[in-house]
């Protein structure tokens, strides 16, 4: 299977987010990946439902919606309904996962579950196959434009690893750092999704990066 690219949305031009919508739309990537921050479990605001709505409108592709937030639960039905295809929420966050988890796939999107970088993988063994997705944060989360954390490899090696032995079809999704500099290690190891935001949106060539990427 090809890898997907995810560039994050979070890193685009906000006074030009239709343009940089259809950049995407127009390139090589496979989906929008959208931040949403809430000040509280991260350091950081992003953007929320009306935001997503609107590019839910200028969008062709799929809809990755990464929350970064306290008690996902009570926003779970909203964000199906203005277009999220796919619901990952963090594993920090949710104090019944499994529960959380079959409420996304019941309003019909994908189900995910991020990990933040001090968080080993091992403690999703109990619900690996109600995974459609597991982002692997390799940077601390709350901003763009951190540096990669060289741990990440391992645990994306760990949790592939995971994954054959328990006989899961979860994707593996990388958020933070990634560039072509590092992409063909990470897909070696295991993962299947690279979300890039800055190294792609502050580029002299957007379109062209994500090509960069999609053929590592």
């Amino acid at each position: 299977m090809s890898h997907k690219i995810a560039p994050s949305i979070l890193a685009a031009d906000f006074g030009n987010l239709q343009r940089d919508c259809e950049m995407v739309n127009n390139s090589q990537a496979d989906w929008f990946h959208l931040d949403v921050m809430d000040g509280v479990f991260v350091p950081n605001i992003s953007f929320g439902m009306p935001i997503i709505k609107n590019i839910n409108s200028y969008s062709s592709k799929t809809l990755d919606v990464h929350l970064m937030i306290v008690d996902p639960d009570r926003y779970i039905k909203t964000f199906s309904d203005i277009g999220a295809n796919v619901l990952t929420v963090h594993y920090e966050a949710c104090t019944h996962l499994h529960r959380t988890l079959h409420a996304i796939k019941e309003e019909g999107m994908k189900a995910g579950v991020a990990l933040n970088p001090h968080t080993p993988v091992n403690l999703l063994s109990d619900v690996l196959n109600d995974l459609d997705l597991v982002c692997i944060m390799s940077v601390n989360p709350g901003f763009g434009g951190q540096s990669f954390i060289e741990k990440t490899y391992q645990k994306v090696e760990q949790l592939a690893k995971l994954r054959e032995v328990s006989g899961a079809n979860f994707l593996i999704e990388i958020d933070g750092g990634v560039n072509t500099g590092n992409a063909r290690k990470l897909l070696d190891a295991g993962a299947d999704v690279l979300v890039a935001g800055s190294f792609v949106f502050k580029s002299d060539n957007p379109t062209q990066t994500i090509a960069n990427l999609k053929e590592v």
